[in-house]
């Protein structure tokens, strides 16, 4: 799996929304769990996601 797949993905998750065509929630998690570049991605998206909750800004 390609890292634009899984951050796709991972955006799509945080925003609540369902995966792309094709993606499986665990091929994610073990992409996730092997590339340490898509996991702080990923962290990063979720404080932003959450700081922007608490901002009111979406």
């Amino acid at each position: 799996m390609h890292c634009r797949d899984v951050r796709s993905a991972v955006s799509a998750r945080i925003d609540g929304e369902e995966p792309p065509p094709g993606v499986r929630a665990v091929a994610v998690e073990t992409h996730l769990r092997g590339c340490p570049e898509c996991g702080r991605w990923g962290e990063r998206a979720r404080r932003l996601r959450a700081l922007a909750a608490v901002l009111d800004l979406g």
